[in-house]
């Protein structure tokens, strides 16, 4: 048996004494014409097997690892911290690639990222997990995150105190089922019910309602008038709507009664005002069990506003706060771009 030989990857050990040693890298074969691609990956305890194989590669040294019992493979890593992040909505491949897997949404939906505590995840020496931003939309089978020890041997304290950090949370990263109401629109404006002149917020608002699945049950026009407006959340209601969408009638003028009317319906918890522009005289509350949402002028003529980034959420389940709208300030700014890119750009991104 020959002396083995340290190097800063491993110990550089002859094949033929490798047997039951683990291998501190990938080992490439190429097959011309045919593939090219790891034929044993680090990781791997080497067997008897195995040493006719790696010499018809011409290989003669390997790098190999031995671990100490307290430490971890970069590959056993990864699968401890996907597990303890991943919470429901999540898989994973169990196989890492290159020490690293990739968290992914087992359905479409929502995601829902614990944003503190990846922070304090990543604090952990030695581990990292790289997300998308929460509550974005994604589809099944699409990638979230990714997570990996960075070195290629970790502590096991180390990997230990990063998992129980994201299982004390439930997991970091959720995917909320979207929920498709039966949907009643309430377009308010005295102009419009007068028929002076043509309403631009339905062929606005009816394809993004459509684009989640969600039926429109009526549609209803109505005059500057409260009472009138409370009349028809009602009226919906009883008809069977899932959710309310009013339009118009929001801002300062004297004549927009949308806020009373809704208050009139008897809303729990009105929140007026959120810090987005466009979108900044949303309304959102609750009438029963049913969500019913405001939407200001903005919503005829810009192609994003706020409507688009609560939507998913109020479809997800969730019953915002003033503080989650005051939250959206940060990346709340749409740019108007001269072509939208939404929702690949900045709008309703925040850390």
């Amino acid at each position: 048996m020959c002396e083995t030989v340290k190097t800063p990857q491993g110990r550089l050990i002859e094949v033929s004494d490798a047997v039951g040693t683990v291998l501190a890298h990938d080992i490439t074969e190429v097959r011309p014409g045919e593939c090219k691609g790891a034929c044993f990956k680090k990781g791997h305890k080497v067997t008897d097997n195995d040493v006719p194989h790696l010499a018809r590669l011409g290989k003669r040294h390997l790098y190999i690892l031995n671990i100490d019992p307290d430490m971890m493979h970069e590959d056993e890593a990864a699968v401890v911290l996907a597990n303890a992040l991943a919470g429901l909505g999540i898989i994973f491949n169990p196989e890492p690639s290159e020490g690293k897997i990739n968290l992914i949404a087992a359905y479409d939906g929502l995601l829902k990222v614990e944003v503190q505590t990846l922070t304090d995840f990543n604090l952990v020496e030695g581990l990292m997990c790289a997300s998308r931003h929460t509550n974005t939309l994604v589809r099944k089978g699409e990638v979230v995150a990714g997570t990996r020890a960075i070195p290629l041997v970790i502590s096991r304290e180390a990997v230990a105190k990063g998992a129980s950090i994201a299982e004390a949370a439930g997991g970091v990263f959720a995917v909320k089922h979207l929920a498709h109401p039966k949907t009643g629109m309430i377009v308010t404006g005295q102009e419009v019910y007068d028929g002076l002149i043509q309403d631009k917020f339905v062929p606005a608002i009816r394809p993004k309602l459509e684009s989640y699945e969600c039926p429109i049950l009526k549609i209803v026009f109505a005059p500057d008038d409260a009472d009138f407006i409370a009349q028809a959340i009602h009226s919906l209601i009883s008809e069977g709507a899932e959710l309310i969408v009013a339009t118009g009638g929001l801002s300062v003028d004297p004549d927009d009664v949308t806020r009373t009317g809704v208050m009139k319906a008897g809303a729990q918890e009105l929140i007026y005002g959120s810090a987005v522009l466009p979108g900044a005289m949303v309304l959102i509350s609750q009438v029963g069990s049913v969500p019913v949402i405001g939407i200001p002028a903005c919503g005829m003529y810009h192609h994003n506003t706020v409507f688009d980034l609560i939507l998913p959420r109020v479809l997800a389940g969730e019953k915002l706060t003033r503080s989650d709208l005051a939250s959206l300030g940060h990346g709340g700014l749409c740019l108007n771009c001269e072509v939208c890119r939404f929702p690949t750009c900045p709008f309703g991104k925040s850390i």
